[in-house]
């Protein structure tokens, strides 16, 4: 029980430096423009809970067996060089099929590499808790990188790698079809933008792209780095929860 307490805590913390100030369960109240920043934060509190995103009791038999087609068509991936640097496993993708939500990445680090799943490490942590800050769960989402191997060192993809697998990336969008997905990161949002403007240029817009909304946001990585950009992740974080609930967002 301490262990879900403590846990509870440090999620509860990490809401505070985000700037949310505390939740309840009505919706009048979750969607109101201060956010109710007046309210206390309470450890009995449950998480704000988003009017129309309940997904399906399961996901459908087609998305999951397109999902599964695409896997097995990147198979034992030798397209490009990452195959000979020291790959563990392709990290393919996690999640709902039929999310509302996708979050894409930059590429498998370690641990990622090791597991086979994508943002399980610290960023990973960080992300559940950007998740769980607009009243969602890793369950109700879809998490994929644009590229499926852990370059060497973690060093940014290059050009003849992404050309070889943002190919499987954009399946993985028109198979889910996402009303929203999150950038995360300057080589993510450039990469899916084919943009050469900085994170926090692209960061603060929305952009239609692929029958979905994009908002790109800073890597939960580069947070654990410089947390005083916390609040800027929220303002993008609360423009993905509206635009969730189906308001126009500019």
């Amino acid at each position: 029980m301490s262990d879900h307490r403590e846990q509870l805590a440090e999620h509860l913390k990490f809401f505070g430096e985000l700037g949310v100030a505390g939740f309840r369960k009505d919706a009048v109240w979750s969607a109101r423009a201060d956010g109710g920043a007046d309210l206390k934060v309470s450890l009995d509190a449950p998480a704000p809970h988003i009017p129309g995103a309940d997904r399906q009791a399961g996901p459908t038999p087609d998305t999951v067996a397109q999902l599964a087609a695409i896997r097995e068509d990147i198979g034992d991936c030798v397209r490009c060089k990452l195959c000979l640097l020291g790959r563990k496993q392709i990290v393919f993708g996690v999640g709902n099929p039929n999310a509302d939500l996708m979050f894409v990445g930059e590429a498998p680090g370690r641990d990622e590499d090791i597991q086979g799943i994508p943002f399980v490490g610290r960023a990973g942590q960080k992300l559940t808790q950007i998740i769980e800050a607009i009243g969602l769960t890793r369950g109700d989402v879809y998490i994929a990188n644009v590229i499926k191997c852990r370059p060497p060192e973690n060093r940014n993809p290059e050009p003849d790698e992404v050309e070889q697998c943002e190919p499987f990336l954009f399946r993985q969008i028109d198979t889910i079809k996402p009303k929203v997905i999150v950038a995360l990161g300057t080589f993510a949002a450039k990469s899916l933008l084919k943009s050469t403007d900085s994170i926090s240029r692209l960061r603060g817009r929305v952009y239609d792209y692929r029958g979905a909304k994009l908002v790109p946001t800073f890597h939960p990585a580069f947070l654990l780095r410089n947390p005083a950009c916390r609040r800027e992740v929220w303002e993008d974080m609360k423009k993905v929860r509206a635009l969730l609930n189906g308001e126009d967002v500019a």
